[in-house]
């Protein structure tokens, strides 16, 4: 039996499978084909991303992020505060601590709010080849030539993102700028692109295309990179509202003394429901063991 559960953050869904329990049938490497699937929502069960959770020797655990195009994530903040409430109530805990490939990362129930859940997603990476970019840029004002309507901010959230400030987000073409700048040469692992515009005190309306995704409801780790560059693009302070279309997180980028500081972000999420694999899906499951 392989089980599963379907989680969201603002819209930004997720298929979790946990494979702490050796029964649960979850093999070592899901294949891209295996996770493509999955993700697919018409011929699967849908979803944003795929997080896997696995035993840790260095935290409490460690949790695997695939893309909807089966293509590795290092980070994800929607995912991984899903992950956070799911493995507290399991384990009886007020925070925990989750290994990922972009580092250990720490999560807590927030004080602010009942249902909110907090995570620290560590500092901001802020130097040209951190991002990382293909050749040395003020990453405060990156050019990206004739396909942006202007210069982007650029840092790592433990995965690339460039954040363009414009007058109206909405009006935006994200279907068709999105992917281009996506795969722009200067990304040479692609990068998150978000297009962000103030709307009011601390409130900022921000649209995103997902390296790996497309286009999406939430993106955690994109509202911690809008976070950021707000105030390095002198556009407000270091706590703000960022709002997404499916809803809103709050960014507190953290002066700790350092360059890059620390990204704390909280917000809620939800359960969507929970089931088994059958079929055809079972089947491709159990050929990527």
């Amino acid at each position: 039996m392989t089980a599963f559960l379907k989680m969201q953050g603002l819209g930004n869904d997720f298929i979790v499978l946990d494979a702490r329990d050796p029964a649960n049938g979850i093999p070592d490497v899901i294949g891209a084909a295996v996770a493509t699937r999955l993700a697919d929502r018409h011929f699967g069960i849908g979803c944003d991303q795929i997080l896997i959770i696995r035993a840790s020797a260095k935290a409490d655990i460690f949790m695997q992020i695939l893309n909807s195009d089966g293509s590795d994530a290092a980070a994800c903040g929607n995912g991984t505060r899903c992950v956070a409430d799911l493995v507290m109530r399991d384990l009886g805990l007020s925070k925990l601590s989750i290994e990922t490939d972009a580092g250990i990362l720490q999560s807590w129930r927030a004080a602010e709010v009942a249902d909110h859940i907090a995570v620290d997603m560590g500092p901001a990476r802020l130097a040209w080849d951190e991002v990382p970019l293909a050749s040395p840029a003020d990453t405060a004002a990156v050019d990206l030539g004739a396909l942006a309507p202007v210069t982007a901010v650029c840092h790592s959230m433990g995965n690339p993102h460039a954040v363009l400030f414009v007058d109206d987000a909405e009006a935006i073409d994200l279907a068709h700028i999105g992917p281009q700048l996506e795969h722009h040469p200067l990304f040479p692992d692609r990068a998150n692109i978000s297009f962000v515009t103030k709307v009011g005190p601390d409130q900022f309306r921000m649209r995103v295309w997902e390296r790996g995704g497309g286009i999406t409801f939430a993106c955690g780790s994109g509202a911690c990179a809008v976070g950021v560059a707000v105030k390095r693009s002198g556009r407000g302070a270091r706590r703000n509202e960022i709002i997404m279309d499916g809803g809103s997180v709050f960014i507190d980028w953290q002066d700790d003394g350092t360059a890059g500081g620390r990204v704390i972000m909280r917000g809620p999420v939800a359960y969507v429901f929970d089931g088994v694999l059958h079929g055809d899906l079972l089947a491709l499951m159990r050929t990527s063991a």
